[in-house]
This record gives C-alpha cells, sequence and structure tokens, in this order.
C-alpha cells in the first residue's frame, strides 16, 4: 500500500506545524509534558511554545520548562509572556532572562484578568498597557521574532470584530511578526477573519489554532468563556460517548483531520496545535496529513524530572 503523501500548501512547500504545551505543576505533569515533546518532535515543528499563567503565576515554570527545551534540544522554543499584573521592570527582567537561556521567539500576550475573563481589564500602573508596548518592548530588548494572539470570532471583551483587527494592526506596528489564532470549529470563521484582515491591510501570517478535543465537555466549556462556537455538529459527533473514551478518541482524530485537510485544500500553509500536553491526537492528526518524522536526535529531557 502506497503511503499517503504530505500535504503541500499552495506556496508548494510541505504545511508547517507547531505545537502548544503548559508548564508542568507536579513531577507527574512533568514526565506526561516530556513524553509528549520527546513523541511530537521528530515531526520537525517549526516551533513549540510554552504558556505562561496570568499575572506571572507561572513564570518561574514557563522559564524552566523554555530553557530546559532551548538547552536539551533540537527544538525552537517561543515562550508566551502576558503583560497583565506585571510591572516594565519585571517583565524587562523576563525578557532579557529569555534572552541568555537562548530564546529568540516569544508570543506576547495581554493576558486575562486575574478574575477572569468577565472582569474588566486593568493595566498594571507600573506595567506595559497594551500588548503593543509590550511587543514595542520586546523588539527593543533583543532580535526576537514575535508572535501574538487573535480571535477569529472576537475576543470576549471587544466590542466588535473590526476593534478586533485594529489591536492586531496596533500590534503589528510595533513590531509583530505572526498571528496566532483562538481554536475555531467552524473554518468560514476563521476565513472570513483573515478575509478581513487582508482588506485592513493587515499581511502578516495569520496561523490557524487547532484544538484536538481531547474531552468534548470541558473543551466545549472553555470554549465558550474564550467566545469561540461550538457548532451543533460537533456536538452530535460527541453524543453518548462520555463513558467511551476509546471511540471518543477515533471521533476526535477524524474530527480535527476533516478540519485540518480542508484548511489545508484552502490554502492555509501552517498550523498551530494546542496539545493539552498530550501527543496522541495530534500526532495521530499529524500523521493523517501525510507529516512524518524526520531523521536527527529526537528532543532531550524526556526522563523524568529527579
Amino acid at each position: 500500500m502506497a503511503q499517503e503523501p504530505v500535504r503541500i500548501s499552495r506556496s508548494g512547500s510541505p504545511v508547517g506545524v507547531s505545537f502548544e504545551f503548559f508548564p508542568p505543576k507536579t513531577e507527574e505533569m512533568e514526565r506526561a509534558l516530556w513524553e509528549a515533546i520527546d513523541r511530537l518532535a521528530p515531526l520537525g515543528p517549526s516551533f513549540v511554545s510554552v504558556t505562561y499563567g496570568a499575572g506571572g503565576s507561572t513564570r518561574e515554570r514557563t522559564h524552566a520548562t523554555v530553557a530546559r527545551i532551548a538547552r536539551d534540544t533540537l527544538l525552537k522554543p517561543a515562550a508566551h509572556l502576558t503583560c497583565v499584573g506585571a510591572r516594565r521592570a519585571e517583565l524587562d527582567a523576563v525578557i532579557r532572562g529569555y534572552w541568555a537561556a537562548g530564546v529568540r521567539h516569544i508570543v506576547a500576550l495581554r493576558g486575562d484578568p486575574p478574575g477572569g475573563l468577565d472582569a474588566p481589564y486593568l493595566a498594571h500602573p507600573d506595567g506595559y498597557q497594551s500588548t503593543g508596548e509590550l511587543v514595542a518592548a520586546i523588539k527593543q530588548a533583543g532580535d526576537f521574532e514575535v508572535s501574538v494572539g487573535t480571535y477569529p470570532e472576537k475576543h470576549p471583551q471587544s466590542p466588535t470584530l473590526r476593534h478586533d483587527i485594529d489591536i492586531l494592526k496596533r500590534k503589528i506596528d510595533a513590531g509583530a511578526d505572526r498571528a496566532i489564532t483562538q481554536f475555531f470549529f467552524d473554518n468560514d470563521v476563521y476565513f472570513r477573519f483573515v478575509d478581513l484582515a487582508r482588506a485592513a491591510g493587515i499581511a502578516i501570517p495569520i496561523v490557524p489554532g487547532i484544538a484536538p478535543v481531547q474531552n468534548f465537555k470541558q473543551t466545549a466549556n472553555f470554549a465558550r468563556k474564550a467566545g469561540a462556537s461550538v457548532p451543533a455538529w460537533l456536538a452530535e459527533r460527541f453524543d453518548g460517548l462520555d463513558d467511551d473514551p476509546a471511540t471518543r478518541r477515533l471521533v476526535a482524530a477524524a474530527v480535527c483531520a476533516e478540519q485540518v485537510v480542508d484548511l489545508i485544500d484552502r490554502g492555509v500553509a501552517d498550523l498551530h496545535f494546542y496539545t493539552m500536553n498530550r501527543a496522541d491526537l495530534v500526532f495521530a492528526i499529524c500523521h493523517l496529513i501525510g507529516l512524518r518524522a524526520k531523521g536527527g536526535r529526537p528532543a532531550e529531557g524526556s526522563a523524568p524530572a529527579r
């Protein structure tokens, strides 16, 4: 049986992927994280990113994880950094620390208010007042690549989608190189947003964020909080599978594969996967679109922390 070919973007190049992880809280979670990294690293991602909690709540763990990826693997790490609840001097020190650790890519985000998305956002009086200011500071600090977030269905606290696009333009004016979207399940939502952004003069890559459904109820709850719609057809796919994890995983892989194949066939060249520190579904989906392990040594550091 012939091997499925690698899906090619309209540019004529294989589709690029990147993977997002969160810093572990326990030794067991750390083992799971490095097992996921070890599993996904041979696919040759463009970069792997590590999230950063609101108000710096995971600052030390994020820095340690990113530094270890930079030190012990061949992967290119991207460190998340939020400006909510932090002084400029604190964030400037974090940026310098990333540079010293060999990190050259930062995902700059505003961050959620400590009280959650329902609480009003108040910038720290001694901090950066917007993501655009943070992006400018990162660019001034060193030759960093900077990615930023964007919401194809608008941020929950934004009055209109047009307002979101205006915010994105400010981040680009400050030096952002790439935008990564919040996850979505209806591809038409993404393409409508891209069309609006291009019409507004935005030319940087807008990479779709993909969330394989590890647990439908949890994903749907998070989607509601994040302002992402959950189509009725998606709920129907998972109906009756709460106590059937094996079938649920098969359905999740099929649903996500359908989504990414459609994105690629419609011209998308790069995909960003929210892995939730689990490799099984993400690896399967990448395999289904033709990505195969590349040569060279896999990620190191996958042994349990001591």
